[in-house]
């Protein structure tokens, strides 16, 4: 089992930048294949960005594609996402998530998931 915990998040202006933090605790944190989802009110949570647990392949969603990048470092056993660019609609509630499973852009094949950061983007 691993914990998740994220920061980072805050409001910024459109345009700006925010970097999310993921630390996991527990078991091996190489063993796993991460992600980053996002949820804003009244909508589904959706995929953002995925990083395999070598760190060498990373997935993101179209929204987020050029402005977003995700990376971990193994030996600090964290996960981080950069944000740049926002926009208003980048404004939800962000969880990272873990799983055992190969990468995949599916919420429901993450086994793991933190508690969620909000980041608000204003216009």
């Amino acid at each position: 089992q691993v914990q998740l915990v994220e920061s980072g998040g805050g409001l910024v202006q459109a345009g700006g930048s925010l970097r999310l933090s993921c630390a996991a605790s527990g078991q091996t944190f190489i063993s796993y294949v991460m992600g980053w989802f996002r949820q804003a009110p009244g909508k589904v949570r959706e995929f953002v960005a995925a990083i395999s647990w070598t760190g060498r392949s990373t997935y993101y969603a179209d929204s987020v594609k050029g402005r977003f990048t995700i990376s971990r470092d193994n030996a600090k056993n964290t996960m981080y996402l950069r944000m740049n660019s926002l926009k208003p609609e980048d404004t939800a509630v962000y969880y990272c998530a873990a799983t055992m499973e190969i990468v995949t852009v599916t919420p429901d094949e993450y086994h793991y998931w933190g508690q969620g950061t909000q980041v608000t983007v204003s216009s």
